[in-house]
C-alpha cells in the first residue's frame, strides 16, 4: 500500500487527536478533561456524544470515536499534538490495512528513530514528558 510512511502515520494520528480533542472541548469546554475528573465533576470514563465515549488515565485520555480509537497524553502547557512511539503503534494496530508495517513495534522503533535522527521532531527542553513533538 502507498504512502505507508511514519510522516503520514503520525499526521494521521495527531489528525485523529485534533478531532477527539475538539469534541472534547465542545462537550466539556475544554480540551483538557484531566482536571474535570481530578475535582469530580466527570467521571473517569464517559460519553462525548451518542456514538464517541472516553476514559480518562494518568496523564492522558481514550477517546473511542465511531471509526477508531485514539489514545494520547496531554502534553506540556495542555499540549495535544504530541506522540511517541507506543501510541504511534497502537494507532496503526488501529488501521492496520493503511498501516500494516508499523503494526510491527521493531519497524516502526526504527523508523522513528531514523525520524528523530533527521531532526524532524524533538522532545520539549526542560519537560518531564515523553512525548515528541514535530519540529517548526
Amino acid at each position: 500500500m502507498k504512502n505507508q510512511t511514519l510522516e503520514n502515520l503520525i499526521a494521521e494520528y495527531l489528525a485523529q487527536v485534533k478531532k477527539a480533542t475538539d469534541l472534547l472541548e465542545q462537550t466539556f469546554g475544554t480540551k483538557n478533561i484531566l482536571r474535570l475528573w481530578h475535582s469530580k465533576k466527570i467521571p473517569q470514563q464517559g460519553s462525548v456524544t451518542d456514538d464517541v465515549t472516553y476514559e480518562l488515565h494518568g496523564i492522558g485520555c481514550s477517546v473511542y470515536l465511531s471509526e477508531v480509537c485514539v489514545d494520547f497524553d496531554y502534553g506540556p502547557d495542555e499540549r495535544v499534538d504530541g506522540f511517541d512511539p507506543w501510541r504511534l503503534y497502537m494507532y496503526a494496530c488501529e488501521v492496520p490495512r493503511r498501516y500494516k508495517k508499523y503494526t510491527n513495534k521493531d519497524s516502526l522503533e526504527h523508523d522513528f528513530s531514523e525520524f528523530l535522527k533527521k531532526g524532524k521532531a524533538q522532545k520539549i527542553s526542560g519537560s518531564t514528558s515523553n512525548l515528541y513533538f514535530m519540529k517548526p
